[in-house]
């Protein structure tokens, strides 16, 4: 017989999904367990008493079991984060899970300095600092292709073809 795992943490909700009919797919930064995403069941229901505490930028204490995916069994919303919808959604994609990012949290709470892609890149590995353009080698970069996680200056970002900056392309300094 297999045992569940039951997890709590602190936790931003990044991103929100549906899957199937009233189910939703959630992503989130946990403050224990780093990027965690997670099934809810009937989330999308109208009488759902979960959907209000999982909305993006919601910050909740989550309880999640695991059996054979991680599921979200509860939630309660604690405060909210002031980082954008883009923001999160690009975090959501960066991130890998189950990778505790400690700096990564305490730039998304409240009462803390916020949230700056110049910092957070710095967190993952990519320093904006030491980058250069990936198409020019122009020093201090302004931009960040996600996709192919490299760095373009404001003239190279320009070329890419509009479908490409779609989405995909983010502000190292919030321009």
């Amino acid at each position: 017989m297999l045992s569940m795992q039951e997890y709590v943490s602190d936790a931003v909700v990044l991103r929100k999904d549906p899957q199937g009919d009233l189910d939703g797919r959630y992503v989130f930064l946990t403050e224990r367990f780093g990027k965690v995403a997670a099934k809810a069941k009937s989330s999308r229901k109208i009488t759902s008493k979960l959907a209000s505490h999982l909305e993006p930028g919601t910050i909740a204490k989550v309880r999640f079991i695991e059996n054979h995916q991680i599921q979200v069994i509860d939630a309660l919303k604690e405060g909210t984060t002031a980082a954008s919808l883009a923001d999160l959604y690009f975090l959501g994609q960066l991130l890998h899970e189950f990778q505790p990012e400690p700096e990564l949290w305490e730039m998304l709470v409240p009462g803390t300095e916020g949230f700056s892609w110049r910092s957070a890149l710095g967190v993952l590995g990519w320093d904006p600092d030491g980058a250069a353009c990936a198409s020019c080698a122009a020093g201090s970069p302004a931009y960040f292709y996600v996709p192919r996680q490299e760095f373009f200056c404001t003239a190279c970002v320009r070329k890419l073809p509009s479908k490409l900056k779609a989405n995909t392309v983010l502000s190292i300094y919030g321009l």
